[in-house]
């Protein structure tokens, strides 16, 4: 037997362990959804005549965080080495 039957002693303790873990998971994506739309929206430059600032934000923010990840190792890195912030 495997899973929850095999140790029937066990399974009404499951919810107990896994609906704080999904909670912290959820918190933390939370956290770093809003972290990323602060850090594009303060530090992605600003160009005359160019959207990428506003496009970035839509990205992060319509995408949750997806959009969030992809900003993260797509662009950050790379805002980083050339403006240096």
């Amino acid at each position: 037997m495997h899973g929850p039957e095999a140790v029937p002693f066990l399974a009404p303790l499951l919810p107990c362990c896994c609906v704080p873990f999904v909670g912290m998971v959820g918190i933390l994506l939370l956290a770093f959804w809003i972290w990323m739309i602060v850090d594009c929206a303060t530090n992605e430059p600003d160009v005359p005549g160019s959207s990428t600032k506003i496009v970035w934000i839509l990205v992060v923010v319509l995408l949750g965080w997806i959009g969030a990840l992809i900003y993260y190792f797509a662009r950050r890195p790379q805002r980083l080495r050339t403006a240096g912030k």
